[in-house]
């Protein structure tokens, strides 16, 4: 009985507390896990492990090759501890890559023309060889298939979302058996979003629409899920796992963090940043051509007081350092800026440009007409004006995919059985990757510096007389090279 009243006494207590404002005991939140890269300045330790652990880390992927580790800790006093280790070059919360998407902000729409025609797709057409206008231009109008149009022995390695196996225009050609995933809760390459499956399309497809090399092989090492980015060690992991499967070409159509900086730690060194330098070198020693996507946001990557206002006003970044964009900017990479269908002297309105810049690709954008109004106003909104004809058509997933900012919600009207109409810089570097790759499969013997320097000699020349910052050499042209190399 006593013991009832004391229970009793102790619940009024509780009550009473409650009644004059006194507040309940609240557990504290955990504390969040976060995800960091540690850059070590040689060959891993063989304690490293042990060594992280004590530091309140726990190891969550190893790349050996390049001596990167990602780890995972909620112990926010582990960067501190890791740095502590003299091994290590430096350590630093792991930054996220996204992919190029289409520069449209809004996209739910149905594809047509300024004078309100519907853009469609015949189903039973056998062929869409005469709406790819971008592989009438590199190939001249399909002469360079009769010289070279590549050989399954040549790998082209599609760093993206995955690939769609079973597209009739890809499945002879697409490698699912050496495909990969990076993606952690994953267990296939296969592509969720449609990005990657578009990319391919542009190197290699051979059916309805064809790419750049229509008996290349291309392989999906996917660092994307159907929706999100991806982390830098799923990044770095599959280019060093590419190079090591022994693919003669990596394609990127991967942007950035937005912006990198050289002084974002106290090292002066981004982990990310040095992961992913690291991962390129791997590759290029080990005799890989790495092509990559110069970016979406229409910037000159030259220009730091530029950036540096760009990153303010559109994401409320407040650099203090000289700001990068990557992998456009890393050392050793072919870096693709956008051309168009209808100008040889601007490139397309969404385009990356700077010194950075090597070749440009075909890939797109709204029409002459949507352009203007942009370039007076970039802030105005035309999307009423933009005509898709002039955007590059290539293969899509045959199956439902994704959601979020991809041509699955772009094109939701049922007519485009497994193709559709993007642009962005994400198109223009698979063109440069598939002439890559075709070039590769004629000279085999052909080093990334020699792959480099014969698709620039081999462009067409278009802006100012030489190289220039919009279009670098020019435009890739794999009928320029293969004719020249025949002589």
């Amino acid at each position: 009985m006593k013991k009832k009243l004391a229970a009793l006494s102790i619940c009024s207590a509780l009550s009473f507390s409650l009644l004059v404002g006194v507040q309940p005991y609240k557990a504290k939140a955990a504390p969040e896990l976060e995800h960091y890269v540690v850059a070590y300045k040689g060959k891993l330790p063989s304690n490293f492990s042990e060594r992280i652990e004590k530091s309140g880390g726990k190891v969550e992927r190893i790349i050996e090759e390049v001596g990167i580790v990602e780890v995972a800790s909620a112990d926010p006093t582990f960067l501190t501890n890791v740095k502590k280790d003299s091994n290590i070059q430096t350590a630093g919360r792991e930054l996220e890559a996204y992919l190029e998407t289409d520069p449209d902000t809004k996209v739910n729409f149905t594809p047509g023309t300024p004078n309100g025609q519907k853009v469609t797709l015949d189903a039973n057409a056998d062929s869409y060889w005469d709406k790819q206008w971008d592989m009438h231009r590199l190939t001249n109008d399909g002469k360079s298939y009769d010289l070279n149009d590549g050989n399954k022995d040549t790998v082209v390695a599609v760093i993206d979302t995955g690939i769609d196996f079973s597209h009739p225009d890809l499945k002879a050609n697409a490698d699912e058996a050496g495909s990969k995933t990076f993606v952690p809760g994953t267990t296939d390459a296969w592509d969720k979003n449609g990005h990657g499956t578009h990319v391919a399309g542009s190197i290699a497809a051979n059916g309805k629409v064809k790419g750049v090399g229509p008996d290349l092989t291309v392989r999906a090492y996917r660092v994307f899920g159907a929706t999100g980015g991806a982390q830098q060690s799923w990044i770095t992991d599959a280019i060093v796992a590419a190079a090591n499967d022994g693919v003669e070409v990596i394609n990127m159509s991967i942007g950035g963090w937005r912006w990198m900086a050289h002084n974002l730690e106290e090292k002066g060194d981004s982990a990310s940043m040095v992961a992913y330098h690291r991962a390129v070198q791997y590759a290029i020693q080990k005799g890989v051509t790495v092509v990559v996507s110069s970016g979406n946001d229409s910037r000159d990557l030259n220009n730091l007081h530029d950036m540096q206002a760009y990153w303010k006003t559109t994401y409320g970044l407040d650099i203090k350092g000289p700001s990068r964009v990557v992998p456009a900017q890393i050392p050793g990479v072919i870096t693709v800026s956008s051309s168009n269908q209808w100008s040889t002297g601007n490139i397309a309105f969404y385009s990356n440009y700077g010194n950075a810049i090597d070749v440009a690709g075909p890939g797109g954008d709204n029409g002459p007409l949507y352009d203007s109004l942009y370039r007076q106003d970039p802030a105005g909104d035309f999307l009423n004006k933009r005509d898709f004809t002039y955007r590059t058509l290539s293969t899509y997933p045959t199956y439902e995919v994704g959601g979020g900012n991809n041509a699955t919600t772009q094109f939701s009207d049922g007519k485009w059985h497994g193709y559709s109409y993007l642009h962005g810089t994400s198109m223009a570097a698979p063109k440069v990757a598939g002439v890559a790759g075709v070039i590769k499969a004629a000279h085999p013997e052909y080093n990334p510096a020699q792959v480099a320097a014969a698709i620039r000699q081999s462009a067409i020349d278009f802006g100012k007389v030489g190289v220039d910052p919009l279009y670098g050499s020019g435009e890739a042209n794999i009928f320029n090279f293969l004719s020249k190399d025949k002589k």
